[in-house]
């Protein structure tokens, strides 16, 4: 029996809002810090959910730490190739691929920010290297996670900020999150404030600033929003890590909404660390995100 016109234009207009409800959720992953044989085909995902897979790391040092003037290398775990990215985005057309840059360490080698002799030349080298990476792993953005700055640092914001607009306006990348956290908070918040258009999300560490309990998870969350922009806040857990733990972390995501947040996404550390547990949190988080009906 053919339907009227009128049925098929009440399901193109579900069918959008559906699109436009499950675009506006995205769970960040970190993934491949802790060399272990993690593979992104064993992370459960939801097709209603953007789901941002973020290799750990590509980090701007030669093997023994040293600094390498902008030319980035990934060393994420080696399980994670260009060709497993490229099937589990043809699997999941809801799935994004990000290069972390830098984390906390390269072996027993504490990374740090150095200001670089020529800002202009390393903004230069690092889209080239990061241009390479991207087209080898078919990557879609970077996330920021530098964790240890010189004390009077005055190049971060500006070679950061300047590296993701050319990333962008040269259409290498789409998304672009930073990942600060509770001592790091000022160069990040000195990016934001100058580069907030091209920012996508703020991956805030909240796991770091140690609170355990619902109640001071809004707390910290109502300090950090008002810092950074809250639509593009994402609460954050650490698997068998700092901070809240358990299931105590979805009651304080449901806090957040009864306070008037939206929750737009959740970040977890890592995918590594919840190979252990079958991804419960993956799965929970998904599930929270589908079933939310608030949006930034």
């Amino acid at each position: 029996m053919s339907r009227p016109p009128f049925f098929l234009l009440h399901v193109a207009a579900v069918a959008l809002v559906f699109l436009q409800f499950s675009d506006g959720k995205v769970m960040m992953e970190y993934i491949g810090a802790t060399g272990v044989p993690v593979k992104l085909k064993s992370v459960p995902i939801s097709p209603n959910i953007s789901f941002h897979f973020i290799l750990s790391f590509a980090i701007d040092a030669t093997p023994s730490g040293k600094p390498n003037n902008g030319n980035f290398s990934p060393y994420w775990a080696s399980t994670l190739t260009r060709d497993s990215v490229a099937q589990i985005k043809a699997q999941y057309p809801n799935v994004k691929a990000l290069a972390s840059l830098s984390g906390w360490s390269l072996g027993d080698t504490v990374l740090r920010w150095y200001d670089p002799p020529n800002p202009d030349r390393w903004i230069s080298a690092a889209f080239s290297s990061l241009s390479a990476i991207a087209a080898t792993y078919d990557l879609d953005g970077i996330d920021i996670d530098y964790e240890n700055f010189p004390k009077g640092n005055s190049s971060f914001a500006y070679c950061i900020g300047e590296l993701i607009s050319l990333l962008k306006n040269q259409s290498v990348i789409s998304v672009a999150t930073i990942a600060p956290f509770y001592t790091t908070v000022g160069p990040y918040i000195e990016l934001f404030d100058r580069y907030e258009e091209v920012i996508d999300f703020v991956n805030y560490q909240f796991y770091t600033d140690r609170v355990r309990t619902p109640r001071g998870y809004l707390q910290t969350y109502r300090l950090r929003a008002a810092q950074f922009d809250a639509a593009k806040l994402l609460p954050s857990y650490e698997v068998a890590g700092r901070g809240i733990q358990g299931d105590a972390f979805f009651d304080a995501l449901r806090l957040l909404e009864d306070s008037g947040f939206a929750v737009n996404g959740v970040m977890i550390f890592s995918a590594d660390a919840s190979m252990e547990n079958d991804y419960y949190y993956e799965r929970k988080s998904q599930d929270f995100l589908f079933n939310s009906t608030t949006s930034g």
